[in-house]
């Protein structure tokens, strides 16, 4: 079986399969660290504290997406979260505690406090772990491999690679495609900022609608609320929304809070941009819109522990979060639609099975902050073993 992408979907996805005894082609087209997931801070959401429950995480993700994630698919996410923290423990990712449990934290959209955190670096220690596992295991990644056509022939796939220039083909009985959205390809076509690296382009997209794979939601692309807009080498950040979990604020040009930092990142992002357009937020040096994020509301020790990647960055460009506000404007960041599949993995073209932010439904229109990196550890595990089992 072919499994394409080397996120934290694809890495899942090529552990589950081989665990079930599946011969695995895995293929990315940039490095074997180039992907979203290593660049994701938050954190991972789990219902892990004594007040939560897998069903209330259920909830808040079909009301956070105003009612259009798949109820069935977001059902499993939820249902499946705290054994995906327990198998990622065991992978050796160790997500930050506080007294004899984890640090929770409640993020925007949330009823209760359920993100784990490594830190502000939580994707960054997801993907590493998982590459150590599938390395411990005598897997190997082909990078700048990328996938470039796709055909289906008798009930099996004929794959076309690109390496450097070199085209080959390969057989496969199934295919996971778990390349990720395209939004580095839809802010560099708008001339806006992103957070999104190079590779997020969408091709793989695109190669299984060729095949007749259904999408849905496809034009619901989102908008981190706070992306960096200054100083320049910030440009395009994402900060941390446990910025605001800890206390930070969102407020405009007369230093006046315009709206809960905690709701939905769709209702943050919109009154943020709200603010500007109507002439109450500010602008940077180089004339861009922004608002203020009053991180200096952070306990400097609390800060320490949760933002450190963050604040490093911001002093390294002449900034200290902790002494002033910084500015901040939303940026693209997540294709919420995708490929429609089941909760298998599986999409409309049998065989086909795709896994992370390429599909849709699990998210509906509005993703929850902390869920992809969810998405990715059981999605991406369900879609190894589905494929595993439908290619004998």
């Amino acid at each position: 079986m072919l499994v394409v992408g080397a996120g934290g979907a694809g890495l899942s996805a090529a552990w589950s399969a081989r665990r079930s005894g599946a011969d695995v082609l895995h293929v990315t087209k940039g490095s074997k660290a180039s992907c979203n997931t290593a660049k994701a801070q938050g954190g991972i959401q789990a219902a892990m504290g004594d007040d939560d429950s897998p069903a209330q995480h259920a909830a808040d993700i079909v009301a956070s997406s105003h009612d259009t994630a798949d109820p069935a698919l977001a059902g499993v996410l939820a249902d499946e979260a705290p054994g995906a923290i327990a198998w990622l423990e065991e992978l050796g990712v160790a997500f930050s505690r506080e007294g004899e449990g984890y640090r929770l934290a409640r993020c925007g959209g949330a009823s209760r406090k359920r993100l784990l955190q490594v830190g502000d670096r939580t994707g960054h220690a997801i993907a590493t772990a998982l590459r150590r596992a599938l390395d411990a295991d005598g897997a190997h990644i082909h990078d700048h491999t990328a996938l470039v056509g796709l055909e289906r022939r008798n009930g099996h796939f004929r794959a076309e690679l690109d390496h450097g220039g070199e085209r080959v083909q390969v057989e496969a009985g199934t295919v996971v495609l778990a390349a990720g959205g395209r939004c580095y390809a839809e802010a560099r076509r708008a001339g806006i900022l992103t957070t999104n690296q190079p590779g997020a382009t969408g091709e793989a997209t695109e190669l299984a609608r060729a095949l007749g794979a259904e999408v849905r939601d496809f034009d619901a692309l989102q908008h981190h609320p706070n992306g960096g807009v200054w100083p320049p080498p910030l440009q395009g950040y994402s900060i941390p929304e446990t910025t605001r979990a800890y206390g930070a604020l969102l407020l405009n040009n007369a230093g006046e809070r315009f709206v809960d930092e905690l709701a939905p990142r769709d209702t943050v992002a919109a009154a943020i941009v709200r603010e500007c357009d109507e002439g109450r937020g500010l602008e940077t040096p180089d004339g861009r819109p922004a608002v203020r994020l009053d991180t200096t509301r952070i306990d400097p020790d609390i800060a320490a522990e949760v933002i450190p990647y963050m604040l490093r960055r911001y002093r390294a460009a002449g900034c200290d979060p902790l002494a002033d506000p910084i500015l901040t404007y939303p940026v693209l960041h997540y294709q919420n639609g995708g490929l429609v599949i089941d909760s298998a993995g599986q999409t409309t073209v049998p065989g086909v099975f795709a896994a992370g932010e390429i599909t849709g439904g699990v998210h509906g229109r509005n993703r929850m902050m902390g869920n992809s990196l969810l998405d990715c550890a059981v999605y991406g595990r369900r879609a190894g073993r589905a494929a595993a089992a439908a290619a004998g």
